[in-house]
């Protein structure tokens, strides 16, 4: 965690804390003075995260949230700056691995999908409520899949017949319009795509970039792993966009805004992981992170 953490003693969220891995990690780079901050809108990662981390040395808070209302659960800890924000932005192993929670294709499910079960959105209802032009444009937009045109139609023409209730009767859907070459690839982007829009994941991430800048300490870091390119795309141009600061048109001869940049970039490009992280776990393959300083 050697990018995230500024201050030995410092105040540190992560607003993603999963199993709570990436806490412990935070944890052992940290004084027993620190403070420790863990979010997640999954109750079943909260629970885990505090049975993980239940003899760290720090003071450890862990909430159930959503990460956008990162104001609510800020005004209800009582803190105003932190020296450091982490978002890991990947779906959980424990999510992944249950069966039950429908994010993946490669165990049969209820078509679920959602990150805290009290959300109102499920897969199925996207699968089998949603218009065939909506899928499409949702699988073209949130997954970039090619074949999105032919697998939202494949899903229109089973729905008629019976209502798409679980991930299997949604891949044995899909399979006979895919490429057999690519075939996992493609079931990856479409399930990702409905996950997107099951927990509206873009506009939770649009909404809580600002939001931990705001509440950064000067100096303190800012640290974002994302696992698709729409993620990254979102993350590279809101530190690009708080590096450069003035917004005027170009043509103008002189900044007439006022806006000073606020971050500093701390990796010029995305850092991957290493081969021997790969080999560890290979769901890390895709991960791309990104950190960068508030300056003011």
């Amino acid at each position: 965690m050697r990018q995230l953490v500024t201050r030995r003693d410092g105040v540190y969220l992560d607003l993603t804390c999963g199993g709570g891995g990436h806490l412990k990690q935070i944890s052992e780079a940290l004084s027993a003075g620190a403070v420790l901050v863990g979010v997640d809108r999954d109750p079943d990662a909260v629970a885990a995260t505090r049975e993980y981390l239940k003899s760290v040395p720090q003071t450890l808070t862990v909430v159930q949230d959503n990460f956008g209302r990162l104001d609510e659960v800020m005004e209800t800890l009582g803190l105003n700056r932190v020296d450091g924000v982490f978002l890991d932005l990947g779906i959980s192993s424990f999510q992944i691995d249950t069966a039950a929670r429908g994010f993946s294709f490669m165990q049969d499910g209820p078509l679920d999908m959602r990150m805290d079960k009290s959300g109102p959105l499920m897969a199925e209802q996207v699968i089998n409520e949603y218009p065939v032009e909506e899928l499409v444009s949702l699988f073209r937009k949130y997954g970039e899949e090619k074949r999105s045109y032919q697998a939202a139609r494949a899903i229109g023409r089973a729905r008629e017949e019976s209502r798409i209730e679980t991930t299997g009767q949604l891949r044995q859907t899909l399979e006979p319009v895919l490429s057999p070459r690519n075939l996992n690839a493609s079931l990856a982007r479409i399930f990702q795509a409905l996950r997107i829009v099951v927990n509206a994941e873009l506009q939770q991430l649009e909404e809580v970039l600002p939001k931990a800048v705001d509440y950064l300490e000067v100096g303190g870091h800012l640290v974002v792993i994302s696992y698709h390119s729409l993620e990254d795309r979102i993350v590279k141009h809101f530190i690009a966009d708080r590096v450069k600061g003035c917004i005027c048109p170009p043509e103008f001869p002189v900044c007439v805004c006022g806006i000073k940049p606020s971050l500093k970039a701390l990796t010029r490009h995305p850092v991957k992981p290493s081969e021997e992280e790969i080999m560890s776990n290979s769901r890390a393959k895709s991960a791309r992170l990104r950190a960068a300083e508030k300056i003011a």
